[in-house]
């Protein structure tokens, strides 16, 4: 056991080469399975679709259960958001046959741990330097992806009547887009006084993460310059030493 704990901790946590393919092979699998819950969410649970999901299931609760296991502090670990929000998408898969698939829709929650994975931050700073420059741009516009996600999935689930259209999928993601942008169409609206509220969560929330991916490309709160004294690659746009050390840094900037 002691010999497989180390392992799973190198995998995890180390630096060699092959642990750093198996983290992105995690994150390449946690988007699948992302797009897989989006995609079956709304869709009725045949036989093949119920294997699979159990399937996955499976592969995220050994997952969870690893990190755990060679986890510093495991109670933090179980406090996470990220965490939590894999213990009910795994509850959803163990459960939904006894709730007739109306748990489906949480399984998007997955979606919290695209890019927050173990580690992942720390690889990608290590071996992209476009990552690097880019860091909060790609985070706020994840974030912003995970939101629409779940935010269409729940409208298509609790406020669609797919009796009535032919593309329910296309008309939430199409309220969900027009109201997080406050453009408000008008054409697709949700009455009652739930969708009501549901859609001023949607513009308060929304709004907040669209203003804040927007400020990240165009007006990013750090800048990547090299502190040459302590290597400190992140900075205030307007910094003139190291918050680190204090040695002086020359940041690049167009003037005012």
């Amino acid at each position: 056991m002691d010999d497989l704990k180390a392992r799973l901790t190198e995998l995890y946590t180390g630096h060699e080469r092959g642990s750093v393919r198996f983290r992105y092979g995690l994150i390449v699998f946690d988007f699948v399975t992302i797009l897989f819950f989006i995609f079956t969410a709304h869709v009725e649970q045949g036989a093949f679709l119920t294997l699979v999901s159990r399937a996955t299931g499976g592969v995220i609760l050994m997952d969870l259960i690893a990190r755990w296991w060679v986890s510093e502090d495991r109670r933090f670990l179980l406090t996470r958001l990220y965490t939590i929000a894999d213990i009910i998408v795994i509850a959803t898969l163990i459960l939904d046959p006894l709730m007739e698939g109306n748990l489906a829709f949480l399984r998007v929650l997955r979606g919290l741990r695209l890019v927050h994975s173990y580690h992942l931050l720390y690889d990608l700073r290590q071996d992209s330097r476009w990552f690097r420059q880019h860091e909060d741009a790609v985070i706020a516009c994840i974030n912003l992806f995970v939101f629409v996600a779940i935010t269409t999935t729940t409208t298509l689930v609790f406020f669609i009547d797919e009796t009535l259209t032919d593309t329910p999928y296309v008309d939430a993601l199409y309220f969900t887009v027009a109201t997080l942008t406050t453009t408000g169409f008008g054409d697709i609206t949700l009455g009652s006084p739930a969708g009501k509220l549901f859609s001023v969560f949607v513009m308060v929330v929304g709004v907040a993460l669209f203003v804040r991916t927007a400020q990240a490309i165009f007006m990013p709160l750090k800048v990547v310059a090299d502190c040459h004294a302590c290597g400190l690659t992140r900075h205030d746009p307007d910094a003139v030493h190291c918050k680190h050390c204090g040695e002086v840094v020359r940041i690049e900037t167009k003037g005012a």
